[in-house]
């Protein structure tokens, strides 16, 4: 692997795991693995892993609510604390959150963050589905 002075920034597993041709396990590392770390985050439900039972996004228990600005405030407040508690690398700039396509109950979470060691902005935009089984 090539150094690039923000080892700092820290390598984890890939996201999803996976291997390469040689069946050794993937790595992502520096702002590809926070950006990593945000997905996981976001995609975990609180309760969900059984060591880390508070780990994870609130957005979950939302999983049938209806399509609604209180839904979507709610939504946005939890992302913006979930980041805030579990991934002390970022300052979280903005939190937004759209309807990408109401029909399917589809939210568009649209993340601005800051890389502390950085000062690197990013963005990122997590889908979540209100319907159980959308995509």
């Amino acid at each position: 692997m090539a150094r690039t002075g923000k080892e700092f920034l820290g390598t984890g597993w890939k996201f999803p795991v996976r291997t390469d041709g040689l069946r050794r396990i993937v790595f992502s590392s520096e702002e590809e693995d926070i950006k990593e770390a945000i997905w996981i985050i976001l995609s975990t439900a609180k309760g969900e892993r059984v060591m880390r039972p508070d780990f994870g996004c609130g957005i979950h228990d939302l999983i049938f609510a209806p399509m609604s600005a209180a839904t979507m405030a709610r939504v946005e407040a939890d992302t913006r604390q979930a980041l805030t508690e579990y991934e002390p690398r970022i300052d979280v700039i903005n939190v937004s959150v759209s309807a990408g396509d109401a029909d399917n109950g589809k939210l568009l979470i649209n993340i601005d963050y800051r890389v502390r060691a950085t000062n690197c902005q990013f963005n990122l935009v997590f889908p979540f589905y209100l319907k159980e089984g959308a995509a």
